[in-house]
């Protein structure tokens, strides 16, 4: 019989024996994994908002296959095919038809901005205001290289090829198999999380589809009533600065100012009484979509406050340049549906979180 005292159990020297103190490390782990993944976020934030691109390209698509669904009884697949064939068609139409001449007037848009930017110098040295003309110079050169990239916007993706590329394939692979990449991140997500998951996706899959649907008819809107009123003035330029109206629609709040600027620009290259009538126009066409397109559509999607919008367009702005701006108001959106859909069932969340703190419970 062996009288020698048993070897002692040896431990790895990261181990924790004390249970509560297992786990509380646990959750510092948790916690640790949670900023680590905020930062890799911010790192990657220019590659995340580009795929948000292509999620918001993805529900116009949809938004436009559901509609089509409405009148023709044929496979989904069909029906976002028949959606991005339309919309080559007008992008082909524009560049073909319609190309010359809105690169005509795009040519001349610039050297009227500058004829006007010169009027008002003389006019404000007129008033007594003295004017740094090299600095009002640099100023104008800034304007004019901003104007520029507008007009040249037109056409689409310039300045911005690559990106806009990315967002177009993945909101084209997106639209045709929404389901298995739905089904692809709930599978990332916990079991007993997956439900309500695949809930918010869905109501924040309809609250986007809603939105873009009001910009897009909020965009045609106010271009097609801009062209209109301004070519029945003879205001030079007006197809132009209708579909830059029609454009920037898409950023609210921002996008209305410059378009009001350009149209007052232009304007006073025909005396006062053309400038007070572009106002007019402005304040015409700013107003039936405030007040009718915007409330009419504003029922059945997402109500964002304009103060909210603006701040988030500002900063995503400064962060991101115009890809930033553009999508701001989506993104805004999106956040505002999760945080209303956590506040509507955060009873669940509190039980399903007092489950999962269960099973860390040592023993």
């Amino acid at each position: 019989m062996d009288d020698r005292d048993p070897q002692p159990q040896t431990t790895s020297p990261t181990s924790i024996s004390d249970p509560r103190l297992r786990f509380e490390a646990r959750k510092a782990l948790i916690w640790v994994s949670v900023v680590a993944l905020i930062g890799i976020a911010i790192y990657m934030s220019q590659a995340l908002l580009v795929v948000f691109g292509g999620l918001v390209f993805a529900a116009i698509i949809d938004g436009g296959a559901r509609l089509l669904g409405r009148v023709l009884p044929i496979g989904r697949s069909w029906r976002v095919a028949i959606v991005l064939l339309l919309t080559v068609a007008f992008v082909a139409w524009v560049a073909i038809f319609a190309g010359t001449s809105l690169a005509e007037e795009a040519a001349q848009f610039p050297a009227l901005v500058e004829q006007q930017a010169i009027r008002l110098m003389e006019w404000l040295r007129m008033q007594g205001v003295e004017v740094n003309a090299e600095r009002f110079s640099g100023l104008a050169q800034q304007a004019l290289g901003g104007i520029g990239q507008l007009t040249t916007a037109v056409g689409g993706l310039i300045g911005g090829f690559t990106t806009g590329f990315l967002i177009i394939i993945l909101g084209v692979y997106i639209a045709f198999e929404p389901n298995l990449y739905e089904r692809g991140v709930a599978w990332m997500v916990p079991d007993h999380r997956r439900s309500a998951f695949l809930e918010l996706a869905s109501e924040m899959g309809m609250s986007l589809r809603r939105l873009m649907f009001g910009r897009i008819v909020g965009m045609v809107c106010e271009g097609i009533l801009t062209w209109a009123a301004l070519a029945a003035y003879g205001v030079p330029l007006s197809v132009l600065l209708g579909l830059l109206t029609g454009l920037l629609a898409f950023i609210p709040n921002i996008g209305a100012v410059i378009s009001g600027l350009l149209m007052v620009l232009v304007g006073f290259s025909g005396g006062p009484d053309m400038a007070l009538y572009c106002v007019g126009v402005y304040l015409v066409v700013q107003t039936f979509d405030g007040y009718v397109v915007i409330p009419m559509i504003a029922r059945k999607t997402v109500d964002l406050a304009p103060a909210l919008v603006l701040a988030g367009q500002l900063i995503l702005g400064v962060l991101f340049g115009i890809l930033g701006l553009a999508l701001a108001d989506p993104l805004i959106a999106m956040i505002k549906v999760m945080l209303e859909y956590r506040s509507e069932h955060s009873s669940d969340d509190q039980y399903g979180d007092k489950e999962a703190e269960r099973s860390f419970q040592p023993g």
